[in-house]
């Protein structure tokens, strides 16, 4: 299963919170890189597709690759990561789900994304960035407001839960 943490990361909240935590910003302590990872994460909203639950999804970039498992929930973020040293050119992003039990993917789709900068506030960071992928548009290089608001409600719920 997906670790909701990771989902935490793509949004970059996490992100400014361990840089605050740290005492990075203002602070003379070494901290450059805390909680920065470069990264290239897609949100799948499982919405209009049956049965995704189980089924193998595949995101590769940069000629690096990472598999998982989709869990039963509404919003899916896949999370790839990245060399350090990546710069903003990432190129081509390709996502694939394969239900399980099949070889054939039902979803096999492709987009070029730029990564964008993200300070840790020590004057270090890393470039990450997101996608999206639905029925209805396919995989594209921005998230809809509508797939991030079910992303974080989902996130939100499942911390409730937690607490």
């Amino acid at each position: 299963m997906l670790d909701p943490v990771r989902y935490a990361r793509a949004l970059g909240g996490a992100f400014a919170l361990l840089a605050a935590l740290s005492g990075c910003a203002g602070n003379a302590v070494p901290c450059a890189g805390v909680g920065v990872v470069a990264h290239v994460d897609v949100l799948l909203a499982q919405d209009g597709y049956d049965g995704l639950a189980g089924a193998s999804v595949r995101l590769c970039a940069h000629d690096r690759c990472v598999e998982d498992r989709i869990p039963a929930e509404d919003v899916t973020s896949v999370s790839l990561p990245l060399p350090d040293d990546i710069g903003p050119d990432l190129g081509t992003v390709r996502f694939q789900v394969t239900r399980k039990g099949s070889t054939k993917p039902l979803i096999d789709a492709s987009a070029d994304k730029r990564l964008s900068h993200q300070s840790d506030g020590c004057g270090g960071g890393a470039y990450n960035g997101a996608l999206a992928f639905t029925k209805e548009d396919g995989l594209t290089a921005t998230i809809p407001k509508a797939v991030s608001d079910a992303w974080a409600k989902q996130i939100r719920t499942a911390a409730s839960r937690r607490a």
